[in-house]
């Protein structure tokens, strides 16, 4: 896209023919919207690879749109990890989310031959030189499993300083936490891009399970319209649109380099948003 800010979109692959289908359409009208990429995600440990490999390709190939797989080092070897990277640079893919990754349950935490993810981006660029624009996760309100904030922080630092080229953050619901993140990496030295990653509101039981386990605060007040609501599914759609809606026009209108919509494999709500702030097509 031609102006300053960048917008995309994010999948995660199937597990289903049909699944898969729905998926390629869903990319197909967000296509329409001219993002600057999709991404897609990988599961815990590489579960997902091959189906990963194959809806990125598919993206970049038939969509038409620049992809970007998630890759993850847990519970891969240098050799994987090169191949994989030998394998898209072929595909004339050129950007890459790098993550730690999830540990699948009973993974001890020395599986894989890097055991974090700027260990990853070094990697990367040792492999690579600079064929990748290389992004990094970012926890405004911190990593689950980081030990306290002051060391999240570090942490960022460490894959800013690897060679990361921008940053992608876990969704939020407080602007508030993104603009103290980015004053605190940019006090510390860090200059990339930091792009606010944005969930749509469109289902209240599994947004609340999904943001306990990842650490995504729900402010008080919006658990509590969204309780109110109980089943009546247009009206917590309804004020979810709202609610996300009037907080990118706050990132955006406070220098927020872009927006990533997390999808999940659904074009209607990050679309309602994306109309709503008149975003350029």
């Amino acid at each position: 896209m031609s102006q300053d800010r960048r917008y995309s979109f994010e999948f995660f692959p199937t597990k289903t023919d049909a699944g898969h289908e729905k998926l390629i359409a869903t990319a197909r009208q967000l296509a329409s919207y001219n993002p600057d990429f999709f991404s897609c995600t990988y599961g815990a440990g590489g579960s997902t690879r091959d189906r990963t490999i194959n809806t990125v390709l598919q993206l970049e190939s038939e969509v038409k749109i620049p992809a970007a797989p998630h890759l993850s080092c847990v519970g891969d070897s240098k050799a994987d990890l090169r191949s994989l990277l030998s394998q898209y640079k072929a595909a004339g893919i050129t950007r890459i989310v790098a993550l730690r990754g999830d540990l699948p349950s009973g993974m001890g935490m020395a599986s894989g031959e890097l055991r974090h993810a700027n260990d990853l981006v070094e990697f990367i660029r040792d492999e690579t030189g600079e064929h990748f624009h290389i992004e990094v996760a970012a926890y405004p309100e911190m990593h689950p499993q980081a030990r306290n904030f002051e060391d999240d922080l570090l942490n960022f630092v460490r894959k800013a300083n690897a060679g990361a080229n921008s940053a992608i953050t876990q969704y939020f619901f407080n602007a508030d936490s993104y603009f103290y993140f980015v004053d605190r990496v940019r006090k510390m030295g860090v200059d990339i891009p930091v792009v606010p990653g944005i969930m749509p509101i469109t289902n209240y039981s599994k947004l609340a399970r999904f943001s306990d386990a990842c650490g995504a605060e729900i402010p008080r007040w919006i658990r509590k319209q969204l309780e109110a609501y109980g089943d009546d599914t247009s009206s917590i759609q309804s004020f979810g649109e709202q609610v996300i809606t009037q907080m990118c026009e706050r990132l955006l209108q406070g220098g927020a380099p872009g927006l990533h919509f997390y999808t999940l494999n659904q074009a209607e709500p990050s679309l309602a948003v994306w109309n709503n702030l008149k975003l350029p097509r």
